[in-house]
């Protein structure tokens, strides 16, 4: 083989192996991308449970705690602002509010003795409690595969192949600073 031929194998191998890369780097954005929305369906999903119970939860702890209004107008009015939000930032926000309210809500059963033990109540307690864990898990799974999408997103040659897959930075589901104190209520 001459000289010529060996330069055209070459150049001919040097680029199939650069669109090879490049499709790899294509398709492991696009891969990470799907991943983060796959991740941010199962968060969803646990919200969602959350939000079925809570009515369940809140009818409960009426038949106890009628005056407590406000208690349950901040339940209300964090559950409408979930669905209302149009992006994760504002669900996560909503979905913090809701956290410090239903801690309001719990925390009501040491001022009614009587619906520590109401069956009802610590069954959707219970089942509430559970769910809250499966969201923390969710959340940081989310947040890991958030993390390692940006990580592709910010660096080379990841940048390069996420700008031209059309992938861009995920948000992380953070819970504003306000938001992660302990609730105090007082009677």
């Amino acid at each position: 083989m001459g000289k010529t031929a060996r330069v055209i194998v070459g150049v001919a191998f040097v680029v199939i192996l650069a669109v090879v890369f490049a499709v790899s780097g294509f398709n492991k954005a696009r891969r990470m991308n799907e991943a983060v929305n796959a991740q941010w369906a199962q968060v969803e999903n646990q919200l969602k449970r959350r939000y079925d119970l809570i009515p369940n939860l809140v009818e409960t702890v009426k038949g106890y705690a009628a005056q407590e209004k406000s208690v349950f107008l901040g339940i209300a009015e964090a559950r409408k602002a979930y669905f209302q939000a149009q992006d994760v930032a504002g669900r996560a926000r909503a979905a913090g509010v809701l956290e410090t309210a239903l801690s309001r809500l719990l925390l009501l059963q040491e001022r009614y003795p009587e619906l520590k033990s109401n069956e009802n109540f610590l069954k959707l307690q219970d089942s509430l409690e559970g769910t809250e864990n499966r969201i923390s898990v969710e959340r940081k799974r989310y947040n890991d595969l958030v993390r390692d999408l940006n990580s592709y997103v910010k660096t080379f040659p990841g940048m390069v192949f996420a700008r031209w897959a059309g992938v861009s930075e995920a948000q992380y589901f953070d819970i504003p600073e306000a938001e992660k104190e302990t609730p105090k209520v007082r009677f």
